[in-house]
């Protein structure tokens, strides 16, 4: 029996040494994994930390969700909103004039006198009948003197203006001043208290996608509030010289004309001004950077007086930018100078690309017309141009803004059809009628073979040929001895003007 024990006692040692032996291992695997976890994890750690910073992982930048509630706003600015009422009187005919088919003293019996005694005396077919036509708009107030910002069109023409605030308090407002380029008006209130006021904020801060609430009174509903986005800036819309919009879907509607466009600061940072018949969800305000000169000028003098330098300008669309060689595309092409204006005594001609004006890029023709506009007349700028791949500086007096057409004076002959299916002519005041342009240099295309080479590059009667392969072209003659120049199944650029699109550059092939 011993023996057995002895045999039972080794068969325990035996299970026991391997049991530690497996436990030994294990902890040894497990320590190794847990070693190469964390130096795997430093390395990780080391190789993220080398990765270049662009390619890091970057946080979202900070959005404003929607907010909870726009009460407070409108709670704050609300007060500040007005509602104007406007009368003007209108006239119109008498309908039964159109009756009367005999001389001024006739009637529409002009057989039976009594009856026309009659007509006469209580119709009176020549006198002209008055009626009152009402409208509505909104407003609001920007001091405590009682100045109100609203839409020229709102109270342009009216007789009688009517301002309502919010706790129905009711003012008869005059006309401070108007200025119909930008559609803003000033007029004025008088209050012995203190009048609630809504600051003017920073539109140039303004970004897309940033929530935005119009208050006005869309018809005749006073105080409505709306909110939305904004949509898009700069828009232009074909309204004026100065569009510069800010396109909100904040619902815009009639009568909403003049309130304020606010960001939720309860700042201005717009004027509702504008909506398109049957857009819905598209409206249109002036931003309040371009309305905060317009309004003081309006304050001080009444009206406005803007810079002119006396030139027409256009952008620079791709292929005239390499045409002329800018890169970039930055700076705007004069496309016409008036004589005698600031512009042409200074020396800048047509052609010229204006780059900068007092070390400001000017990178369009809107930047450069705000710029112009919002300076003083009798003012000095510096004008920086490229003129044939060479830069000129300029100081130009700042002029009057002012509306003047150029005649053209130039004698002309006709041509033949030429090889790419055109005929040209030298330009004359009788092409310039016939025309109706305003260029004085060049040739004009006065018919276009619709099978040939020009007609498939786009030129069309009516374009001025100005330059062939930046060759000047001044008289059929020129245009000519250039064309006879190209070499064949080699295409050409023509340097063309279009009347109301401005300068163009068209390719020719020849093959």
């Amino acid at each position: 029996m011993w023996l057995n024990k002895i045999v039972a006692i080794k068969r325990q040692k035996s299970v026991f040494i391997v049991l530690f032996l497996v436990a030994v291992f294990l902890g040894i695997s497990c320590f190794n994994s847990v070693s190469d976890g964390k130096t795997k994890q430093n390395e990780d750690k080391k190789n993220i930390e080398n990765v270049p910073v662009s390619n890091k992982e970057t946080n979202p930048p900070a959005t404003r969700m929607v907010p909870e509630s726009f009460s407070a706003l409108a709670e704050m600015a609300s007060p500040a909103v007005v509602n104007i009422q406007t009368v003007r009187t209108a006239k119109t005919k008498n309908m039964f004039r159109q009756f009367r088919g005999g001389p001024p003293n006739s009637g529409p019996f002009n057989d039976d006198d009594q009856m026309n005694d009659f007509f006469n005396k209580f119709f009176n077919p020549d006198q002209q009948k008055e009626f009152k036509q009402r409208s509505l708009g909104s407003g609001f107030i920007i001091d405590k003197e009682g100045y109100i910002v609203t839409n020229n069109h709102v109270v342009e023409g009216s007789d009688k203006i009517k301002v309502i605030l919010k706790n129905e308090k009711e003012y008869n407002a005059v006309i401070i001043g108007r200025d119909p380029n930008t559609d803003l008006a000033l007029i004025k209130i008088k209050d012995e208290n203190n009048l609630p006021v809504l600051k003017l904020g920073d539109s140039d801060a303004l970004k897309v996608g940033q929530w935005v609430v119009a208050i006005g009174s869309p018809f005749g509903l006073e105080h409505t509030v709306t909110a939305g986005i904004v949509s898009a800036k700069g828009r232009v819309i074909g309204s004026g010289p100065y569009d510069d919009y800010i396109q909100t879907d904040a619902s815009i509607n009639p009568g909403n004309s003049g309130g304020p466009l606010l960001n939720m600061n309860g700042e201005v940072i717009g004027i509702n001004t504008i909506i398109i018949a049957g857009g819905q969800g598209i409206g249109f305000a002036i931003p309040v950077n371009l309305a905060r000169g317009i309004i003081d000028q309006l304050k001080q003098h009444g009206d406005v007086t803007r810079g002119w330098l006396g030139i027409t300008i256009q952008d620079l669309p791709s292929d005239l930018s390499e045409y002329f060689g800018i890169k970039g595309g930055k700076g705007v092409l004069v496309s016409d100078i008036i004589p005698g204006d600031p512009a042409d005594k200074a020396g800048i001609k047509a052609k010229d690309i204006i780059t900068e004006i007092n070390g400001q890029k000017i990178d369009s023709s809107r930047t450069l017309l705000k710029i112009i506009a919002g300076m003083g007349v009798g003012k000095n700028v510096k004008i920086k141009i490229l003129r044939d791949g060479k830069e000129k500086m300029f100081n130009v007096e700042i002029a009057k803004r002012m509306d003047e057409k150029i005649a053209s004076n130039r004698n002309s002959t006709k041509n033949e059809a030429d090889e790419i299916g055109i005929r040209v002519a030298n330009l004359s005041p009788e092409m310039a009628r016939r025309y109706d342009i305003s260029e004085k240099e060049g040739v004009i295309v006065v018919a276009v073979d619709s099978e040939g080479k020009a007609a498939e590059a786009g030129i069309v009667p009516g374009d001025i040929i100005k330059e062939i392969n930046h060759q000047p072209v001044k008289s059929v003659r020129e245009y000519a001895e250039l064309l006879k120049k190209i070499q064949k199944n080699k295409p050409f650029n023509m340097f063309l003007w279009r009347d109301k699109v401005g300068y163009i550059l068209v390719k020719i092939e020849t093959k």
